[in-house]
């Protein structure tokens, strides 16, 4: 310690003296809700006031008085007259400490009220306490002002606002449940006494200048979108409460209500759903915008209505006119998660984030190929998403039909491993991978494990025991045979759709997603994903990994596992009649939804939609009939072998899978 305190009076010395009141803390966010590549770190503002360049190299910040050298500025830091720094608070001590005017410091702030401490390399302490924090809002120092308290608007690494305000108006209440109505519905509301109710009813964030709400309430006669936030003096105003009206509806299935401002879904600078005039598209860009999200049941019952975070999700599918939309709870703007579950083959009790999925392309226009793919997988012990049809609309405008489904993160691996959400380190533990596995497709945790997994099982023979445990420690043998031969059969020809995930202490699984590219064709020549999975464990890897599973599939006992397990998953996920009873409940929604949605969209034709439905539906009896044979070509499997594990399951096909 006496050495930490020396070396610090040098830094002193070398930064001519700096003291406490060179630098300030100018502005602080204890509860961020600028989300970008899923991340919002807190963040402190330091503002140099020295009259100068400010050497920062020694200089401490913390969130304890009693640890105050939790982050180090870097030896050669420097600021600039009147300058700004931002350092990041983001709970993670593997990050770089950073450069320039941005930092990142391995500690977090709490919005429950906390302290920023700052130390000069002298040792002299200013500290900055604040209270309970709201979602989006800093706390800080007013341009030309000596109180502390809420700013009108948050400037990270800028200038300060003109004004704060020390406390919030409280949250208005609506008191008329949104919902479906008919005739005419007066609206009310009310908030704390003194405050004034204010209200939008286009979706945007209602201002000091929007109109004031009627006291006798709102009269509402059609579909309506309904925005109340409570304004008082002194106080910055209350959080946005929402709620939909509807009026005229009678939907069949549940409905989503996404409610912001326009801005956030179609401006050409910043608008999630759009292209916009930038080098890179708007709906490709990282960011999350808030955004209400209210969920109705089939019965019209609000089970959802919380401000949340949205932006565009898939890949290819982002060009598509009607966008694939990811919904996240985040507690910057109100609850952790959405208490509430949507899914019939679900027994989980809330979610983080839910996907509003569209359909990728006009090749799969029948809208519930993936849906109806995927359920098949029920039963087998494989992470897959589950799905309902639903209707969406954005600020009251029908806006289509659109799948609901679990939308695939760490907190979905999480649910289905049985992890409990809450423990986050244990969520944040988890390695989840796409494609290859390679660094650009890491969406969480770590790769490390994974890539020396697979160049082992490229270079060693697994009929050594010794190197066949060092594999069968580390993968869920039965899970990737199930994953491989679910793909095998379905045809999968998208062989970029392939994650692996693994728990802390766990194996790596496989999970299966995006199959919609399954049961184009059964023809004979129709067999590139079977190529795909089963080939020589040395050969080049292209869209995933395939060595784990050749490697094992050359150890005799493991080749013998596989082809049984082959046969299960056959007799399980595709014989006909369980096939078609996944088809049916889809089939008989779609055609209730599908007449409006393309009178919005313009596509599928009802009559092409049909077609390719039943093609679908053919190819899903014909192909399992006819991979058997594939995979005895493939493998070089003898007649008595095919006869051995696929006998039964065949005569099951040939007479199930035939009419």
């Amino acid at each position: 310690m006496h050495r930490f305190w020396l070396a610090l009076a040098v830094l002193a010395l070398l930064a001519g003296a700096a003291c406490a009141e060179d630098l300030v803390i100018s502005e602080v966010m204890a509860s961020n809700g600028t989300y970008s590549g899923g991340h919002a770190y807190d963040w402190v503002e330091l503002h140099n006031v020295s009259g100068g360049m400010l050497d920062l190299s020694g200089w401490m910040l913390s969130d304890s008085p009693k640890k105050p050298a939790k982050f180090v500025f870097p030896a050669g830091s420097r600021v600039k007259k009147d300058g700004y720094v931002l350092v990041y608070c983001t709970g993670d001590a593997g990050l770089d400490p950073g450069s320039g005017s941005v930092f990142y410091a391995p500690f977090k702030l709490s919005a429950s009220g906390d302290e920023a401490v700052l130390t000069s390399p002298g040792g002299e302490t200013s500290t900055l306490s604040f209270g309970q924090q709201y979602g989006n809002i800093s706390w800080g120092l007013p341009q030309g002002g000596t109180a502390y308290g809420y700013l009108t608007q948050a400037t990270p690494g800028a200038k300060n606002a003109a004004s704060a305000c020390a406390a919030r108006a409280e949250t208005p209440v609506i008191d008329t449940a949104g919902g479906f109505y008919s005739g005419t519905l007066t609206v009310a509301a009310h908030a704390a006494p003194g405050d004034t109710l204010r209200y939008t009813t286009d979706g945007g964030t209602p201002t000091a200048k929007s109109k004031k709400f009627p006291e006798g309430g709102l009269k509402l006669r059609k579909t309506t979108v309904l925005r109340v936030a409570a304004f008082r003096e002194d106080a910055i105003p209350s959080a946005a409460v929402s709620a939909t009206y509807f009026f005229g509806e009678d939907l069949p299935v549940a409905v989503v209500s996404l409610v912001t401002d326009s801005d956030y879904f179609f401006a050409k600078k910043n608008g999630a759903l759009v292209k916009g005039t930038g080098a890179v598209p708007n709906y490709d860009k990282p960011y999350e915008y808030p955004v209400n999200i209210e969920y109705f049941d089939e019965e019209g019952v609000c089970r959802i209505n919380q401000m949340g975070t949205f932006t565009a999700s898939g890949h290819s599918a982002r060009q598509n006119p009607q966008k694939s939309i990811a919904l996240h709870a985040r507690k910057a703007f109100g609850p952790a998660f959405f208490d509430y579950n949507p899914f019939p083959n679900r027994d989980y009790t809330r979610y983080h984030s839910l996907l509003l999925r569209s359909t990728n392309s006009d090749a799969f226009s029948e809208r519930l190929r993936d849906a109806v793919f995927s359920s098949l997988a029920e039963g087998l012990d494989l992470c897959y998403q589950d799905a309902r049809p639903i209707v969406v609309f954005l600020n009251g405008a029908y806006w289509g039909h659109y799948n609901l489904r679990e939308k695939i993160n760490k907190y979905m691996v999480a649910q289905w491993e049985g992890v409990d959400l809450a423990d986050e380190d244990t969520v944040d533990g988890i390695d989840l991978l796409s494609r290859t596995g390679a660094d650009r497709w890491v969406q969480n945790g770590s790769n490390a494990d994974w890539l020396a997994l697979c160049d082992f099982c490229k270079t060693r023979d697994l009929n050594d025991p010794e190197n066949l445990r060092y594999v069968t420690d580390r993968v869920d043998v039965d899970n990737l045979f199930t994953h491989a031969a679910f793909e095998i059969i379905a045809g999968n020809t998208d062989i970029t759709n392939v994650r692996v995930y693994r728990v802390p202490g766990g194996k790596w699984k496989w999970l299966l997603f995006d199959v919609e590219a399954s049961f184009g064709s059964g023809s004979d020549a129709d067999t590139t994903p079977l190529n795909n999975y089963i080939k020589h464990v040395g050969a080049k890897y292209s869209a995933f990994r395939h060595e784990p599973l050749n490697a094992l599939l050359a150890v005799p006992e493991m080749r013998d596992r596989f082809l049984r397990r082959f046969a299960e998953v056959l007799d399980h996920s595709f014989l006909w009649p369980y096939v078609e009873a996944h088809f049916a409940p889809w089939e008989a929604a779609l055609e209730q939804l599908l007449p409006r949605h393309v009178q919005r969209w313009g596509s599928p034709k009802m009559k092409n939609w049909r077609k390719n439905v039943n093609a679908t539906k053919y190819y899903a009896r014909v192909r399992p009939k006819k991979v058997v044979a594939w995979l005895q070509q493939r493998m070089n499997l003898s007649a008595a072998e095919v006869e051995t594990y696929f006998g039964a399951v065949q005569q099951k096909l040939e007479t199930l899978n035939t009419r």
